[in-house]
């Protein structure tokens, strides 16, 4: 037989299948996914003061953007998970596409052209090494 309400089973599952690790996430950004992608790459798999430096020596817009939600994960193994922040490492990034705003821009002989200002959502996962 059931061990209690479908909804408190439910609840108990859920909890053992939460993920532990210390994230972060971006939504709604305004840089393209695929931009910040090349950033994030860069950075996956590298102790956190070694993406720090990489990120603040990045000339691209979103590295400032990631850097900052880098930051934010740290924050979060330090204060919530009570982790190591010398153990850190960048575990996993994720960098999914937002609703794109559509803009138009007037051309010649009355037409149209349509302008795509992408946004995305950026997600950091840490994990102690």
């Amino acid at each position: 037989m059931a061990k209690g309400h479908r909804s408190q089973i439910k609840k108990e599952r859920n909890e053992k299948q939460k993920d532990r690790r210390a994230q972060a996430h971006a939504k709604f950004v305004r840089v393209s996914n695929t931009k910040a992608k090349i950033v994030l790459d860069q950075i996956k798999g590298k102790s956190i003061g070694e993406a720090m430096g990489i990120l603040a020596y990045s000339p691209r817009y979103a590295a400032e953007i990631i850097e900052k939600v880098l930051k934010s994960a740290v924050a979060n193994a330090e204060n919530n998970l009570e982790l190591d922040v010398d153990r850190l490492y960048v575990e996993d990034v994720v960098a999914n596409q937002g609703p794109t705003l559509k803009r138009i821009r007037p051309r010649a002989q009355g037409r149209a052209y349509r302008i795509n200002k992408r946004t995305a959502h950026i997600s950091i996962y840490l994990n102690e090494r």
